[in-house]
């Protein structure tokens, strides 16, 4: 995925495991059931435990290669913290797509590549599967 060429039409691209665009990728690692007929709140709170200890098994196995991950706040990207802001700027791909699905992301650079490599886990709506998000994007578009 890090080495994958980018999708070069704008806008979103599906790809066989997410989706993309010009300069990231995006893939759905793992997802859980969907919520709309869950019987309770502790088996949606059970789902998304599961993720948060897949996602941190290969966290783990991630830093053992490259390092720790740097933990990059997503919720600023969506502007809220000054609504009134007319200036907000605009948030470049992946982080426009991964602000409305997460609260935060565990980030790597790669520098021979000029890319870097993200793993959330996120939620369109309460009544959809969580997903374990994998995000590669230009270095760039990452402040670090």
């Amino acid at each position: 995925m890090i080495a994958l060429p980018f999708p070069d039409q704008e806008g979103r691209s599906k790809t066989q495991q997410g989706w993309g665009g010009p300069g990231y990728h995006i893939a759905v690692l793992r997802e859980s059931q969907d919520f709309r007929n869950a019987p309770d709140q502790e088996t949606v709170t059970a789902a998304e435990e599961e993720l948060e200890a897949d996602l941190s098994a290969l966290v783990a196995v991630l830093a053992g290669r490259w390092g720790g991950p740097a933990v990059v706040d997503l919720r600023p990207c969506l502007g809220l913290d000054d609504p009134d802001c007319p200036d907000i700027e605009e948030v470049p791909e992946p982080r426009d797509s991964l602000c409305n699905l997460a609260g935060s992301m565990q980030t790597w650079q790669m520098p021979s590549t000029g890319r870097w490599f993200g793993l959330t886990i996120g939620q369109v709506d309460r009544e959809l599967p969580f997903e374990m998000l994998a995000a590669v994007g230009e270095a760039s578009t990452l402040p670090m």
